[in-house]
């Protein structure tokens, strides 16, 4: 039996007042009204509506032994980076390894493995899969649809995923950049219930109108929050906090979902519409097991000081005290236990070398914090017959080179990303997690590709005078190693593509979703250039 006392924040009934929690076998048996006064407070813990525990490089149970620091109880998981790569048995180890944690895992089918069918992945989980994980207990929804254009259309595979779900009376989470009238009408309707996508007011209110529910992102490359949150004082019930993706680092120093609580309050939004933003409304759209301080509910809460600067003073999971004082009471467990899909060949110079065959080179550029990225037309550099990078305008030459078979590399050009020297390369390169590098050179191009495939995984800077990598053995995405390590190799990587000239707030975020196809508007597959606004293959030069 647990007694804790303070004012007890009611995000239910939206009222404060002093009291005492009794709590038994991690339930909340009885909440009653005291008469003394607390200088604490007593809030529903907070929950990330939408995240892929893979972009933290750490596995659930490290990614957990953070989050929880930040008063974080539970997360909506799409373990859909890892499926891509490994399959269902992706999906079971992050399921088995978040069992060894306290916070509240809920992972999803992931509904696009391939995330198309226009590159190449490492693995395939069909209707008939998604119709068996579904009914597990263990799978909490379907993941993101990312394939707008298959419900659109009507692809029979895809409405199966969909029926599927419905079936099992599972929610169905959504992700339709852009999507707008009759094709937005179309996505909702067939039950598509949120998105967490949206880049403009405009843009979240249409879809708000036809009944989803809004996901305001802030994560360590895309950002949405500012953009977003006045739709919380008009649509307070159809709003959630997410990250999607968080970097370690960002993790560590930065907290998560407790720091848009804290920022939406800054803003002088409703005190209880922010924190069911980050509680109430996950919970009952997603229909968790996670406590709202009410007599029953599963004793999942926080502390904190006051409700202006939200200090977290401890966090309580199923009446586990779990952290304290800004540190976990989990103690890092060392985990041998790894899954990987990785058979690429090294490459050579030859093998990137591209000849110009028109006298315009179309270009992918990035905005700084945002996924999607635009179209561009410039005159090419050409040295000794061959097309290459150009410093001097920062249009840098991208290569996409597929790790699950030998193929030739994809070649195509980017802007923005700032390198001076060297190159950097990754095996974080959603959704498929090939190979990814962008660089000054072929030739360190190409040193960075092999490096990254003598490691099997990882994140990598490189020029001719120093290498510094972080291995991600885990699928090519996630560390071993414990989030502090990894945090602080993270952010030596970081600040060395930053100290060879990238002026991206995060440049390998930024970089991994440069073969996303289904963002817009211009990305580079395994296979070529693709067009998303067009849903078509387009050539590098005209």
């Amino acid at each position: 039996m647990l007694e804790i006392k303070g004012n007890i924040v009611d995000v239910v009934s939206r009222q404060i007042f002093s009291g005492k929690l009794t709590i038994n076998d991690g339930k909340i048996i009885s909440i009653e009204p005291t008469n003394e006064e607390y200088d604490n407070y007593i809030l529903p813990g907070f929950i990330d509506a939408h995240i892929h525990i893979e972009s933290s490089m750490l596995i659930p149970a490290e990614f957990a032994r953070h989050a929880m620091v930040h008063g974080t109880v539970a997360c909506v998981c799409d373990p859909h980076e890892i499926a891509n790569v490994c399959g269902i048995p992706g999906i079971d180890y992050m399921i088995n390894n978040a069992k060894n944690s306290p916070l509240k895992f809920y992972f999803g089918a992931p509904s696009c493995v391939p995330a198309t069918e226009i590159d190449t992945s490492g693995a395939v989980i069909d209707a008939k899969d998604i119709e068996v994980l579904l009914k597990r207990n263990d799978i909490h929804f379907l993941s993101e649809m990312m394939n707008y254009n298959g419900v659109v259309e009507g692809n029979s595979e895809v409405l199966h995923k969909i029926k599927a779900a419905h079936d099992a009376g599972k929610p169905i989470d959504g992700h339709a950049p852009n999507l707008s009238g009759s094709e937005l009408e179309k996505y909702a309707a067939a039950g598509i219930s949120t998105d967490h996508e949206c880049m403009t007011m405009q843009e979240a209110m249409e879809k708000i109108s036809l009944g989803m529910k809004i996901l305001i992102r802030e994560g360590s490359a895309a950002k949405n929050f500012d953009a977003l949150i006045p739709l919380i004082e008009e649509f307070a019930d159809k709003i959630m906090f997410c990250s999607d993706d968080k970097h370690p680092d960002d993790l560590i120093k930065n907290g998560h979902i407790n720091q848009l609580v804290k920022r939406a309050i800054d803003l002088g939004y409703n005190f209880f519409d922010v924190l069911r933003a980050a509680s109430f409304n996950p919970v009952k759209h997603y229909g968790l097991n996670a406590g709202l301080l009410q007599p029953g509910d599963a004793a999942d809460f926080i502390v904190v000081d006051n409700l202006t600067d939200l200090n977290i003073l401890r966090t309580y999971i199923k009446g586990e005290k779990v952290a304290e004082n800004g540190a976990s009471l989990q103690i890092y467990q060392a985990n041998n236990q790894s899954i990987n899909n990785f058979n690429a060949c090294k490459i050579k110079i030859e093998d990137i070398k591209l000849k110009p065959h028109g006298d315009k080179l179309k270009v992918i550029i990035v905005s700084d914090g945002q996924l999607f990225t635009h179209a561009g037309t410039f005159t090419p550099k050409i040295e000794d017959g061959f097309v290459i990078s150009d410093i001097e305008n920062d249009i840098l030459k991208l290569v996409v080179y597929n790790r699950y078979e030998h193929l030739k590399p994809s070649v195509g050009f980017i802007k923005n990303v700032g390198l001076k020297k060297g190159a950097i390369a990754s095996t974080v390169s959603h959704d498929s997690h090939n190979i990814v590098a962008v660089g000054t050179s072929d030739e360190d191009i190409v040193s960075a590709i092999n490096k990254i495939i003598d490691s099997e995984g990882g994140i990598l800077v490189t020029s001719k005078e120093e290498t510094y990598i972080l291995p991600l053995p885990v699928g090519g995405l996630m560390s071993l190693e414990d989030g502090f390590s990894v945090a602080k190799s993270y952010e030596l990587i970081d600040a060395k593509a930053k100290e060879f000239g990238s002026t991206l707030h995060a440049p390998f975020m930024t970089v991994a979703f440069m073969s996303l196809l289904v963002i817009p508007e211009l990305k580079l597959t395994d296979k070529g250039l693709f067009d998303g606004i067009n849903y078509g293959f387009t050539r590098l030069m005209e």
